[in-house]
């Protein structure tokens, strides 16, 4: 006799395979048979992961139509079968499944639009954090600012694209013109996700302000930051660069390594001050 957990990764198994009916002997027959009665679950359940996935992906199903966004679903659904009790988080991989499945191969910049959107639902449900600010930056001497590592605020996703994906997605708006169109050979974007307020907001990005953010999300300081910056960006403005990040709430705080007879080394950080040093 099966274990009620066999039963149940039995009863699993049959509703992600439609070719299988592990359970089915397990199920009492009556006016409707074991195999049609499976079936009303099973068709509950990819409607259910059907409707999570188009909740995260509404620019994905506008490209390729809802008949093809529900056959990559449900394959999606077999390849990656939800491993959290968080409905919210069963889209996670779907842009690296949309990457190696053969139907979008003729579609290559699908997976980065996919990538991007799914950086807007974490950034839309991230934590909320104080921002740094200003007059706690201004008062950090002259001879410190170099040694400074910087805390994104929880709600900042960066990426970086060879394809024109901001531009794809806001001409996939819901209040975008009908008529937009595309050109692929516009080239790649680096993007910052945050959130302002109740709303998400996708920010373009120079090569060198991507790599300040890319080099103080990693932990380094604002030194090696800044020499990388100017060697992949010689035009670099990081007065400029300053001011947007800091007015506008990327950061949530600074450390800097301590030294003999320092009793603080923060800025308004959420970060011990031993991942700094």
């Amino acid at each position: 006799m099966s274990s009620l957990r066999e039963l149940q990764l039995k009863f699993v198994a049959t509703l992600l395979d439609p070719a299988g009916n592990y359970a089915a002997a397990h199920v009492i027959d009556s006016a409707i048979p074991a195999s049609e009665r499976i079936g009303f679950y099973r068709n509950n359940v990819l409607s259910n992961f059907r409707q999570t996935l188009r909740a995260v992906y509404p620019v994905i199903e506008r490209l390729v139509g809802a008949r093809f966004f529900d056959r990559a679903a449900d394959r999606y659904m077999r390849v990656h079968p939800s491993a959290s009790g968080d409905l919210n988080r069963f889209g996670e991989h779907f842009a690296d499944f949309l990457e190696t499945w053969p139907p979008a191969r003729e579609l290559p910049y699908l997976a980065d639009v996919a990538r991007l959107e799914w950086l807007v639902e974490e950034s839309f449900h991230a934590a909320e954090r104080e921002s740094l600010r200003p007059i706690d930056l201004a008062a950090v001497a002259p001879d410190r600012q170099a040694l400074l590592t910087f805390d994104l605020h929880p709600a900042c996703r960066l990426l970086v694209s060879a394809y024109p994906i901001h531009r794809i997605w806001l001409v996939n708006q819901p209040d975008a013109p009908g008529d937009a169109a595309v050109d692929l050979a516009e080239g790649g974007v680096f993007l910052l996700v945050r959130r302002c307020g109740h709303e998400v907001a996708i920010e373009t990005l120079g090569h060198g302000g991507f790599c300040m953010l890319s080099l103080f999300a990693a932990g380094r300081n604002f030194d090696e930051a800044l020499r990388y910056a100017v060697s992949v960006q010689p035009d670099f403005d990081v007065a400029a660069f300053l001011q947007r990040h800091v007015i506008g709430g990327t950061f949530t705080g600074f450390d800097w390594p301590l030294s003999c007879g320092d009793e603080t080394a923060q800025g308004n950080s959420q970060r011990p001050l031993a991942a700094a040093a």
